[in-house]
């Protein structure tokens, strides 16, 4: 266990010495969210609501693309490095390293949150109850799992070029159809029907429909846990053929 709790603490140091993750988890975002709250004109009746909505659209936009491209990324540099290899060697069982990369990347989301959700504060004066503040950053959080998931598998390529245009592609594709730049229902049809079926869309919809007072749908769960397997399974799956090559 200590050794698991130091290697989690080694990845959170490592994570915030990274200005790639600064700029596209946080200085990214926030970017973003001026832009489509204070400069662009998207309409909204209720202005204070869609202030509130987009600003989870945008923590979830964060958090997803640090799971998905900074945990990938980073463990395909350190297996080309033969970081990975040299670990063999040491009493850190191979499980210890994997977790460690999900709970460190966890606990740097909590930070991404909390600096999104004060972001919204400040810029727009975004307020909600308490309960709902937490509830947020909870399903923000916790739903974030598929797309770590989605780091392992995005880890499980050889080469860094590779891996870090793959994982921008997927990054912006998902953003794009569940709707975390714009409302799903300005999107054309068909990326709304395609949309639905992806992890995006219901990852930002549970945000957003506490935002609302209300609560997420079952379907929300269920989908994201479907492709927290899918890609745990496709991962697991991947790395044991690359030991027996």
């Amino acid at each position: 266990m200590g050794m698991l709790l130091r290697e989690c603490k080694i990845e959170v140091i490592r994570i915030f010495r990274n200005p790639y993750f600064i700029f596209w988890s946080l200085l990214m975002p926030i970017i973003f969210y001026v832009i489509f709250t204070k400069v662009v004109n998207t309409g909204m009746e209720n202005q204070a609501l869609w202030n509130a909505i987009f600003l989870m659209s945008i923590a979830a936009f964060s958090v997803m693309g640090s799971a998905i491209m900074t945990l990938g990324i980073r463990m395909v540099q350190e297996k080309s490095e033969g970081w990975t290899t040299l670990l063999r060697v040491t009493p850190l069982p191979a499980s210890s390293y994997f977790i460690a990369k999900m709970i460190g990347q966890s606990a740097v989301h909590v930070f991404s949150i909390i600096i999104i959700f004060f972001a919204g504060f400040l810029i727009n004066g975004v307020t909600m109850p308490f309960g709902e503040w937490l509830l947020c950053g909870l399903w923000i959080l916790l739903g974030s799992a598929p797309f770590l998931a989605m780091g392992l598998l995005v880890g499980t390529m050889k080469k860094v070029d590779t891996a870090s245009g793959v994982s921008n592609i997927f990054y912006l594709l998902l953003a794009i159809t569940g709707g975390l730049w714009m409302p799903m229902e300005i999107l054309p049809k068909l990326i709304q029907t395609i949309g639905m079926w992806l992890p995006a869309f219901h990852y930002g919809n549970g945000a957003w429909a506490i935002v609302q007072g209300e609560s997420p749908e079952l379907k929300n769960v269920l989908i994201l846990g479907m492709y927290l397997i899918l890609f745990m399974i496709l991962s697991i799956y991947i790395r044991r053929k690359q030991e027996v090559v």
